[in-house]
């Protein structure tokens, strides 16, 4: 088979789309800057292990469950809020991608 330009840009822009349409996170997250933010912007609520926190779901009056295992679920929650949970506004783009690193280390 004989590459050309052509072919090659296909085969990259196939590939790209795949990586960054995949379900996991891409491009490299890291996990322990993740941990830092999750510390400062989600631990207070959901706890250390993510299974939350006690006397926070008390307090807010809201049933203790615990996070999501899913890329796509945890980014959608953090940027949409759900139930009496607001959007984190501040954990966007690449704190956001650690943030989701950081949460799927919680599960293992």
């Amino acid at each position: 088979m004989k590459l050309t330009v052509r072919s090659i840009f296909g085969i990259a822009t196939g590939a790209l789309m795949i990586t960054a349409t995949s379900p996991t996170v891409a491009w490299g997250a890291d996990a322990a800057a993740g941990k830092a933010v999750y510390a400062a912007k989600c631990k207070a609520c959901h706890g250390a292990t993510g299974e939350g926190n006690p006397s926070m779901a008390k307090m807010l009056k809201v049933e203790l469950k615990p996070l999501s295992e899913t890329t796509a679920d945890v980014k959608e929650v953090v940027t949409k809020g759900q139930g009496k949970m607001k959007p984190v506004a501040s954990v966007t783009g690449a704190d956001l991608d650690n943030v989701v690193a950081y949460v799927k280390t919680l599960k293992k």
